[in-house]
């Protein structure tokens, strides 16, 4: 596939959310019970990616185990993780879900000119020959649902089965919240920002 694909951004109505979260002094008892463990921000918010999909709260529930074994417990180290999320949030034009993990990116040691260069694309100069093939990665399981044999042999080099599983899950989960952020017009929480984060653009390997 080409390298600069460009996809329009997804409408939400004017930028107005189509689907509003749930704040916290409407929750009832069950809302309460499912976003009681829920991540809270620095002002001591529940994110807005929760409160909405919580919304659905059977879904939520089976959701959150998932989502939290890939971000918290997974076998990727958290720079080689946030990597993969920041190239897929590009990808799909999340600029929730760039604004969210760009914060996690830095903490797991990305540098500002790293996730600068995120957008750009894994023939920029500046990466390693890893981090190249961690973006192709993602550009391709974005744009083909499937690693090449040449990624998958460099990636084979670095990683063991269970990691190389991993990445594509990893992947795929980013892209799954992505629909959902980018259908719903989920907004961005305050204190965070998209910085960066280059819309409209998707790039596939």
């Amino acid at each position: 596939m080409p390298e600069n694909v460009q996809v329009p951004h997804s409408d939400t109505s004017g930028g107005r959310p189509r689907l509003q979260p749930l704040f916290e002094d409407d929750w009832d008892a069950r809302t309460g019970e499912l976003l009681a463990d829920a991540p809270r921000d620095p002002r001591g918010r529940v994110g807005n990616v929760f409160t909405t999909l919580a919304r659905h709260p059977e879904l939520y529930e089976a959701f959150m185990p998932f989502g939290l074994q890939l971000l918290r417990k997974g076998r990727l180290p958290g720079r080689i993780r946030e990597l993969l999320i920041l190239r897929t949030s590009h990808n799909t034009g999340a600029s929730y879900e760039w604004g969210r993990h760009v914060p996690l990116a830095k903490a797991a040691g990305l540098t500002d000119t790293d996730i600068a260069r995120v957008p750009q694309g894994p023939d920029t100069p500046g990466w390693t020959d890893l981090d190249r093939q961690l973006i192709r990665a993602a550009d391709e399981l974005h744009g083909d649902a499937r690693l090449s044999d040449t990624t998958w042999e460099a990636l084979a080099g670095h990683f063991d089965e269970a990691e190389l599983i991993e990445i594509t899950m990893l992947v795929g989960q980013y892209h799954m919240v992505a629909f959902f952020l980018n259908s719903a017009g989920v907004e961005l929480d305050p204190g965070f920002d998209a910085t960066g984060f280059a819309e409209g653009a998707a790039h596939a390997g």
